[in-house]
């Protein structure tokens, strides 16, 4: 069972209504980039592939939590299945770890294509991409089998979860055995993963701003840089959220805290994609205005 957000029945309302506005925005939005990016000949390059990607997972990634928040908020129903809890916590921390590896992997893509534009389409091929993106998918997947058969199998002395969502930490506390190895574990692979992906993006970005400095025209720099506005700040949102939850010291960890910054990796983030990449990015706004006037003035 999930214990959700406390407070009253009018508080619940407005939430959910807030929410469920929220959700239906990410959705259109979410598929809107993608159904414009695939329809469109002109945004047919690795870039857009690696957005039109990022967009399907920041879809999951809300679907996997925002639906059964709502139903917890309007009806009050609290009440998960054991496998539905596990699969749940399972689909989100596998889409979750992918977000981080696929903004690496547009990272090391604006990298490319900065640094080595002549050579970007030869370097950055179809195969490739595929590839990047499959490695995004496939190690995840695979790794998260082991720990969450592992939970799975606890013995759990309550079935109340202080949480809006089948959190991994709020579900290890609720164990009648030691796990101590186990959560030392999810630490140090979830630190791991994290530093790996900050490791590289960093190092991507400053051989971004390395090459933008070099640059002979101020125009040419400020008009490069402006490419990877939308990323850096979609980094910021993803990043953030998760350094403060994995990163920070045990003895500040609070489930109310907790839940708010999950909200922002759950809501906000996959909220924000769709509009931090269409209001940034002049080609993606030029071919929305080409769709407009064709649709409603030609």
């Amino acid at each position: 069972m999930d214990q959700g957000f406390p407070g009253s029945f009018m508080f619940h309302v407005i939430m959910f209504t807030v929410l469920l506005l929220v959700y239906i925005v990410t959705l259109v939005g979410n598929v809107f980039v993608a159904v414009l990016i695939c329809s469109d000949y002109r945004l047919h390059s690795p870039m857009y592939f690696f957005l039109v990607c990022f967009s399907v997972v920041e879809t999951i990634l809300s679907s996997s939590v925002d639906p059964k928040l709502l139903v917890i908020l309007i009806t009050g129903e609290k009440a998960i299945s054991r496998v539905g809890c596990f699969a749940q916590s399972y689909i989100f921390y596998f889409i979750s770890i992918t977000d981080f590896l696929l903004l690496t992997v547009m990272s090391i893509d604006r990298c490319v294509a900065i640094c080595y534009p002549l050579r970007y389409s030869s370097i950055m091929t179809k195969s490739v991409c595929i590839s990047l993106m499959t490695g995004c998918l496939i190690p995840p997947f695979i790794t998260l089998f082991y720990p969450t058969i592992i939970i799975a199998n606890l013995s759990f002395c309550d079935n109340v979860l202080n949480h809006f969502f089948c959190e991994s930490a709020a579900m290890l506390k609720l164990s009648c055995v030691d796990i101590t190895s186990l959560k030392l574990n999810t630490i140090l692979s979830s630190v791991l993963i994290l530093i790996g992906c900050l490791i590289i993006t960093t190092i991507s970005y400053i051989i971004i701003v390395a090459t933008i400095i070099r640059m002979p025209t101020g125009t040419g720099r400020q008009k490069t840089f402006s490419t990877c506005g939308s990323h850096l700040t979609m980094l910021s949102l993803v990043f953030g959220s998760a350094i403060f939850i994995v990163i920070r010291p045990p003895k500040e960890y609070s489930v109310e805290t907790d839940k708010i910054v999950n909200l922002v990796s759950t809501v906000l983030a996959p909220l924000l994609n769709p509009f931090i990449y269409t209001l940034k990015n002049e080609k993606v706004k030029e071919c929305v205005q080409d769709k407009i006037r064709r649709k409603f003035f030609i």
